[in-house]
């Protein structure tokens, strides 16, 4: 009851603020629109027997057998990007930050009649997950395809035939990285299904549970472990420390267990509680474990909690240009930019811990402390709008990032399936070497990837319509997920 009293209140007191704010570039009903497109891009990067009910229907069956040959079923979950690998860390983070945005901003109504989608997005990697790690005692299979032979292959997933290599961490091999990803991914998961299956959502919770011991039991970083399988494609930069915390915060939320408390207490500092890191992405989990903990000051007045919310300050301070330790940088345009390669995901994924670290201060009348300067919970959502505004087309290049959203946006997307003719219209196989040519065509990808959001421009507001620049055209899961939870935000506000 109090969480619910929580979030009218905040939806109540942000919507009077967005009214009496600078007219927006959108309506509700566009960040509503945005929102279904969002979650519809997810059913484009499906892997295995598609559902009667799958809507982009150019998208065919593909990677039936993943696993038979290791006599494991790993068929389903996603595929990354525009590629045809499935990678168990971005598929497992991605899979958190939806259920994440689920949690916050979604279950109290503000996505609408999308709310079933965006839970069949999270069933469609938890059911692979579950898959992932209980097949086989002691061991959770982390990846399905080699990747080196897959990016010499231009094909659609429907016709792969490059090899299915199976890659799994064990004790004897660990990945505490990819292994408490995982159970992050299924405890956060559990939460989004505690009320509408409970029994799958308490699966998904014992599973969590295993793997995170697992994780804990087995330290090293996966990486070290799969080495040219994972690296340098999602190779654990940052190690594994941050991912038992973050683990470790997500079991504790889901389940309000002691145990886990305790271990947040006894492990926090060596895991990197203290650490003021200032980039959210699948590798590094630090700025958005604070957040989710300072929940706990913020909203319960737990003792204990406090530093949390001020190692969140530290990071929201940061990106505030108009703080003194501002430390971001944004193009000319106001984009805040990260990295030349793929920077909407640090887009993305900032917007969403900016509204819910604004959300978890509303609740008490909170501010952001930066040194000698205070900022309000409406600056935090004003600065997010404006990254989720600038992706949906309020820019110079007048532009969408978003596939199939606004007038103008990105017709030549460097995705496999996308842009080779679909089954449907070209039943004949197409070949490793003979889909290059549509790589290198000049024509629009002839399958529309709706919803999904690309790589973004460059640090001087410019972008390359061109297949060939992924740095700049690729999508990813990872981009989508946290993105699915600012649109729902705005959806309801707006």
């Amino acid at each position: 009851m109090h969480i619910l009293s929580t979030n009218t209140l905040f939806f109540f007191f942000f919507f009077l603020f967005l009214l009496t704010a600078t007219c927006s570039a959108f309506t509700s009903q566009d960040y509503s629109d945005a929102l279904e497109k969002s979650i519809l891009f997810f059913e484009g990067q499906r892997s295995g027997k598609l559902p009667a009910d799958q809507r982009l229907n150019w998208r065919g069956d593909s990677a039936l057998s993943d696993g038979s040959g290791y006599h494991v079923d790993l068929v389903g979950g996603y595929y990354d990007a525009g590629d045809n690998i499935k990678f168990g860390l971005p598929m497992a983070f991605t899979t958190t930050l939806l259920a994440w945005s689920v949690i916050e901003f979604g279950n109290d109504g503000s996505m609408n009649n999308q709310l079933e989608n965006a839970k069949a997005a999270i069933r469609w990697s938890t059911d692979y997950l579950l898959k992932a790690a209980t097949a086989s005692p002691d061991t959770l299979y982390v990846q399905v395809g080699d990747p080196n032979g897959d990016h010499k292959c231009w094909e659609r997933p429907e016709d792969m035939d490059t090899q299915r290599s199976v890659y799994k961490v064990t004790p004897q091999n660990p990945g505490s990285d990819v292994a408490s990803e995982t159970a992050s991914a299924l405890a956060a998961a559990s939460i989004v299904f505690k009320d509408s299956d409970p029994a799958y959502s308490s699966q998904l919770f014992t599973t969590a549970t295993k793997v995170f011991d697992f994780a804990d039991k087995y330290r090293a970083a996966y990486s070290d472990s799969l080495s040219s399988a994972v690296c340098p494609f999602y190779c654990s930069y940052s190690g594994y420390h941050d991912e038992l915390l973050w683990g470790a915060a997500w079991l504790y939320k889901a389940s309000e267990t002691s145990s886990f408390q305790d271990y947040i207490q006894s492990n926090a500092q060596t895991l990197g509680a203290t650490d003021d890191v200032y980039s959210f992405s699948w590798d590094d989990k630090r700025p958005a474990t604070k957040i989710l903990l300072s929940q706990r000051f913020l909203e319960k007045n737990t003792q204990g909690y406090e530093l949390y919310k001020q190692h969140s300050d530290n990071y929201i301070c940061s990106l505030i240009p108009e703080s003194p330790s501002a430390q971001a940088q944004y193009t000319p345009g106001g984009l805040l930019f990260k990295q030349s390669g793929s920077n909407l995901q640090y887009v993305t994924s900032t917007s969403f811990l900016l509204l819910t670290y604004a959300k978890y201060l509303s609740s008490n009348g909170g501010v952001v402390n930066c040194g000698a300067s205070t900022f309000t919970a409406e600056k935090l959502v004003a600065l997010a709008k404006k990254q989720v505004d600038y992706i949906l087309g309020d820019n110079p290049a007048r532009m969408s990032y978003m596939v199939g959203f606004g007038q103008r946006y990105p017709q030549h997307v460097h995705h496999r399936g996308s842009s080779v003719p679909s089954v449907k219209d070209h039943p004949a196989r197409i070949g490793c070497n003979d889909g290059f040519q549509y790589l290198n065509s000049g024509s629009p990808n002839p399958n529309t990837l709706v919803g999904a959001v690309v790589g973004g421009p460059d640090n001087r507001d410019n972008f390359a319509d061109d297949r060939n620049n992924y740095q700049q055209s690729e999508p990813a899961t990872y981009i989508n997920a946290p993105f699915v939870g600012a649109l729902a935000f705005f959806s309801a506000t707006a």
